[in-house]
C-alpha cells in the first residue's frame, strides 16, 4: 500500500490505477463538483472547523498541538466513518491523499496519513 499527499491544484497524473481522494474540509476554490479530478471526499476525517481556525491562527506555534488534537479527534471517530477510508486504502495499491493546503507537509494531511498507516498496520497485525 502507498499513501501519498498531492495537492489539488497541481495537474500531476496520478499513478495508473491511484485512488484519489480530497482530504479538506472546504472544497476547493475554482473548482466545480462535477468537475472533481478525485474519487472521494472524505470530509468527516478533516480537522474540525475549531481547530482549523485555531491552528490558522499561529501555524508556526501550534504545529505540535494541532498533530496532537487532530490525532485525538481522529482517534475519536466511530468505524462509521474511519471504516470506509480504511477499506480503501486496502483495496488500492496507491491512494493519493489531495489537498488544496499550499503547505501540505504543515497541514492536516501527514497526521492524517501516519494515522492511516498506524490503524492498517495495527488492523494487518490483528
Amino acid at each position: 500500500m502507498d499513501l501519498r499527499i498531492g495537492r489539488v491544484y497541481r495537474d500531476e497524473p496520478a499513478p495508473p490505477g491511484a485512488y484519489r481522494v480530497l482530504v479538506d474540509r472546504l472544497w476547493p476554490r475554482g473548482i466545480r463538483k462535477e468537475d472533481a479530478p478525485w474519487d472521494a471526499w472524505w470530509k468527516d476525517l478533516t480537522p474540525s472547523d475549531a481547530l482549523r481556525r485555531w491552528y490558522h491562527q499561529d501555524p508556526e506555534g501550534r504545529w505540535d498541538g494541532f498533530r496532537r488534537r487532530y490525532r485525538e479527534e481522529l482517534d475519536a471517530l466511530g468505524d462509521e466513518v474511519t471504516a470506509p477510508a480504511l477499506a480503501a486504502c486496502r483495496r488500492y495499491g496507491t491512494v493519493v491523499l489531495l489537498t488544496a493546503a499550499r503547505n501540505p507537509d504543515r497541514s492536516h494531511v501527514p497526521v492524517l496519513r501516519q494515522w492511516l498507516i498506524e490503524r492498517l498496520g495495527e488492523a494487518a497485525g490483528a
